[in-house]
C-alpha cells in the first residue's frame, strides 16, 4: 500500500504526540491528542484498504469527520477562558453530532458526502478560532506565543477550515461533481492535511527544551 505524503505527516505528527506525556504541567485535553491522532491514523488507513478494493468509504468518512469536530469543538471549549462562550462550544458539541448524523442517515443520499453539514463545521471552528485569537490579544498575563501550543493548534485548525470550507462550500452549489474535481479537491485536502499535520507536531514540541542549561561552577 503506498500511503499519500498527509499520512506520512500525520505518523510524524503522531509520534510527536506522545511527548506531551513527558512534559511537566500539561494539559488534559493535549493528552487526549495521541489517542485522537492514532484513531484518525487507523481511520484513515482503513478508508484506504477500503478504497482500494472497490468499496466505498464515504460513510467511514461521514461519521469520523462529523466525530472530528465534536472533538475540536472540545479542545476549543478546553482553550477559551470565557464562561459563556465556553457554554455555547459545549452546547455544540451537543447539538453539531445531531443534526450532522440526521443530515447523514435521514437526508443525504446514499455514497454522498456530507458537504452541507461539514461546512457547517468548518464555519463553526473557524468562528471559535476567531474569537480564541480575540480573547488572546485581551490577556492580561504576558505569554510567549512560540511556546503556547494552543496557539499553534487554533492557528492549525483556523488555516485548515478556513481553506477547506469554500471547497465543501463549492460543492453543494456544484451538485455532481466529476471526478476530476473530486480528484484535485482530494489533492488540495492532502496538501491542507499535511500543513496541519506539520503545524500540529509544532505544537506538541514547542515547549520541549534541548540541551542544558550551563552549570556555574
Amino acid at each position: 500500500m503506498e500511503f499519500p505524503v498527509s499520512i506520512i505527516f500525520l505518523i510524524i505528527s503522531t509520534v510527536a504526540s506522545f511527548a506531551l506525556y513527558f512534559q511537566k504541567e500539561t494539559p488534559f485535553y493535549l493528552k487526549t491528542f495521541p489517542v485522537f491522532l492514532v484513531c484518525t491514523l487507523v481511520i484513515e488507513l482503513f478508508g484506504m484498504y477500503i478504497s482500494q478494493k472497490g468499496k466505498s468509504n464515504v460513510l467511514l468518512f461521514n461519521c469520523f469527520t462529523t466525530l472530528e469536530f465534536v472533538y475540536y469543538f472540545y479542545i476549543l471549549w478546553a482553550i477559551i477562558e470565557k464562561v459563556k462562550v465556553r457554554r455555547s462550544v459545549a452546547y455544540l458539541i451537543v447539538l453539531y453530532p445531531l443534526v450532522a448524523f440526521l443530515n447523514i442517515f435521514f437526508l443525504l443520499k446514499r455514497g454522498y458526502f456530507h458537504s452541507i453539514t461539514y461546512a457547517l463545521g468548518c464555519l463553526l471552528i473557524v468562528a471559535i478560532c476567531i474569537y480564541y485569537f480575540y480573547e488572546l490579544f485581551h490577556y492580561s498575563r504576558l505569554l510567549t506565543l512560540v511556546q503556547e501550543p494552543a496557539f499553534w493548534i487554533c492557528s492549525g485548525l483556523l488555516f485548515f477550515y478556513s481553506c477547506s470550507f469554500p471547497l465543501f462550500g463549492l460543492l453543494n452549489f456544484v451538485g455532481d461533481a466529476s471526478r476530476v474535481i473530486i480528484n484535485n479537491i482530494d489533492n488540495i485536502l492532502k496538501l491542507l492535511n499535511v500543513m496541519l499535520y506539520s503545524i500540529f507536531t509544532i505544537a506538541f514540541l514547542c515547549r520541549v527544551r534541548i540541551g542544558r542549561k550551563n552549570s556555574v561552577s
